[in-house]
């Protein structure tokens, strides 16, 4: 599976959200800029923790006009069951055959996985008061975050080395192209 690189054209897809019908990712972010954040599926505690710290920092991304769009291995079902669509002020994408991930180069871990750090943060999540649900998807995949231009070119990424390894929603928007 090839990493992408910054300057790479972003590769389009068709997706689903848990609300919505097919939708095309290079119509669907209508020329602004916009960040693709790849964690694994909803049922993980981390990544809820991960969601609603990106929940907590959307201005950081309202005030740049950019679409923001967490891929999640999840069944659109699955995350209809449990969320609705107020409750997330950025698109879930859902692609539970993996094939988004594989687009964009993010990859399982494999041992990885039990990373000290991915450890502490299941840890973590569960204290806050995030639990567990189904389990979807590849459970050893590695979080990932890209930076897209209007024009659909990745200006910056960053491949997550552990399950935890995902940047802070400022980090998140630094990514962004600087208008």
């Amino acid at each position: 599976m090839r990493k992408l690189q910054p300057g790479d054209a972003a590769p389009d897809f068709i997706f689903q959200t848990p609300w919505s019908g097919p939708q095309r990712f290079h119509e669907t972010a209508a020329g602004k800029p916009s960040l693709l954040l790849f964690l694994r599926y909803l049922g993980c505690p981390v990544c809820q923790m991960e969601m609603a710290r990106l929940k907590a920092g959307i201005h950081l991304f309202e005030a740049e006009q950019a679409g923001v769009f967490v891929v999640l291995q999840s069944m659109p079902e699955t995350v209809a069951a449990s969320a609705n669509e107020a409750d997330w002020p950025f698109t879930i994408v859902c692609d539970p055959e993996g094939d988004i991930f594989s687009r964009y180069g993010v990859a399982p871990g494999g041992l990885r996985y039990l990373h000290p750090a991915g450890m502490a943060a299941a840890i973590k999540a569960t204290v806050k008061g995030f639990r567990h649900g189904r389990f979807e998807g590849k459970e050893t995949q590695l979080p990932a975050v890209f930076g897209i231009d209007p024009k659909h070119r990745i200006i910056s990424l960053y491949y997550g080395r552990h399950p935890a390894d995902i940047p802070s929603p400022e980090n998140m928007a630094a990514m962004l192209p600087t208008r």
